[in-house]
């Protein structure tokens, strides 16, 4: 029985059955748009913790030819000289920080995707070998973000990465 088939069953009806079930939604069960459209605009913060550092050469450049000093609206940054971020030295590995998942895919390459699933807003995804996985659900995710099978269907939010061998930026 979901939470609305139970609060009906109670009772509860319109504005008071929306207002009962609002009120059992925690923050980390914030549903995330997982389709980015394009001319759609994604947070803006910068998110610092233990493996987060700020760039402060006037000018990193990333193996692309992007310069990381020039970069806007940085979702984490990443220390990849760092023990906190020993994970992401070796192909396969993936580490979870601020509510996005960062994974080494081949070498010197990183994909970043939000970890709230697009089936059911729960923070459970985690990288899998070659995909992106829920697991509560089973949802199964590509690279570029697209479900690979009914429970991962509506997709999800994939973040651009940049790096220099030394810093690891994600950002939107």
């Amino acid at each position: 029985m979901t939470r609305y088939d139970f609060l009906k069953s109670m009772g509860f009806t319109g504005a008071a059955l929306m207002a009962a079930l609002t009120s059992c939604i925690h923050e980390e069960d914030t549903v995330v748009n997982a389709l980015s459209l394009p001319g759609t605009t994604a947070p803006t913060s910068t998110t610092t913790s233990p493996i987060a550092s700020t760039v402060t050469s006037s000018t990193t450049v990333a193996s692309n030819g992007t310069d990381l000093s020039t970069i806007t609206n940085r979702l984490l940054t990443i220390d990849l000289t760092s023990s906190a971020a020993s994970a992401l030295k070796t192909v396969g590995g993936y580490l979870v920080q601020s509510g996005i998942v960062v994974a080494q895919t081949s070498s010197g390459v990183y994909v970043a995707v939000t970890q709230t699933c697009s089936h059911e807003p729960k923070k459970a995804i985690i990288f899998n070998k070659t995909e992106f996985y829920c697991t509560v659900h089973g949802a199964r995710y590509d690279l570029t973000g697209k479900g690979k099978n009914s429970f991962g269907s509506k997709g999800i939010a994939v973040y651009k990465t940049a790096t220099d061998g030394k810093t690891l930026v994600v950002y939107s």
